[in-house]
């Protein structure tokens, strides 16, 4: 089985809306039951570029809500 991992974009909006079985299909194989948004990426970045996480490196750091886990 294959994960797609979706950031909620307006251009993701303007297809899904398009077809609402596919987005609950998606939505529904998502462990967070929803799409992640933008914002939670960028936030994940900023913490990363903070003093927070100046102990981190080489590491990836996964935003994806748990659908590899």
């Amino acid at each position: 089985m294959q994960f797609v991992h979706v950031i909620e974009t307006p251009m993701v909006e303007q297809v899904l809306s398009q077809n609402e079985k596919l987005t609950e299909k998606m939505i529904d194989l998502h462990p967070m039951i929803r799409f992640c948004g933008p914002e939670e990426v960028a936030t994940s970045i900023l913490w990363l570029c903070s003093d927070d996480a100046s102990f981190i490196t080489g590491h990836t750091h996964v935003v994806d809500g748990g659908i590899l886990a």
